[in-house]
């Protein structure tokens, strides 16, 4: 909730939990998720899944794709010089740029102020309290 607490999220965006091959990896990566859920929660904020075909259809135009593909079309898009050292980092600003797809534009409700905003820059404009 820290987290929630400095940067004010308006959404969660988490991906679907899935199946795999290692079950302990599995309960793991659940609970890590539910906790995640949960802080969203308990802060009131709508919380969005999307299954992993789909984020990395949202990302790469390709449902089977690889994280090294997603990864490099994320590098790609946001412009960042540094890659993780461990993909499994990027698989949540990929949820995030999927969430951002599927909804075309950046939304705030939040007080007195509810609407749409084209992109960041307007949104800031908005809501000079919430530049961190």
């Amino acid at each position: 909730m820290g987290l929630i607490d400095e940067y004010h999220p308006d959404e969660l965006a988490i991906e679907a939990p899935f199946f795999g091959k290692n079950v302990q990896s599995m309960l793991k990566l659940g609970r890590a998720q539910g906790v995640a859920i949960a802080g969203a929660l308990s802060r009131s904020l709508p919380v969005f899944e999307y299954s992993p075909k789909k984020i990395k259809q949202s990302i790469t135009g390709n449902g089977n794709a690889s994280k090294e593909q997603v990864a490099a079309m994320l590098q790609s898009l946001l412009q960042f010089e540094e890659m993780p050292k461990f993909l499994d980092a990027t698989d949540g600003l990929g949820a995030a740029v999927c969430h951002y797809f599927q909804n075309g534009k950046v939304s705030v409700k939040s007080g007195k102020k509810s609407g749409s905003f084209t992109g960041w820059k307007a949104f800031l404009q908005e809501n000079p309290d919430r530049k961190g």
